[in-house]
């Protein structure tokens, strides 16, 4: 039975694995702060601490946090950034 959880790969400095939700919001914040993908994987990986996928999954959660707890603090509802092909 083939696995309904799509993982995108990309190799820098070692092999990271991400599922489908997560390397779209990673696009995405990259898009947000004009970064490549690379540029910030490398700025991630130099101060994470143990697995970098766990670390990238890790940054976007933290990401979207902060941008409810900013929302919130300005009593607004929060905006979805735009989807980058």
């Amino acid at each position: 039975m083939k696995s309904l959880v799509v993982k995108r790969s990309i190799i820098i400095g070692g092999h990271v694995s991400l599922e489908q939700a997560f390397w779209q919001a990673f696009k995405d914040i990259a898009a947000l702060r004009n970064m490549t993908l690379s540029d910030l994987v490398m700025s991630i990986d130099a101060v994470r601490k143990g697995n970098l996928s766990s670390a990238i999954r890790l940054f976007v959660l933290e990401f979207y946090r902060d941008q409810i707890e900013a929302t919130a603090a300005r009593g607004t509802t929060a905006a979805r950034p735009a989807r980058v092909a």
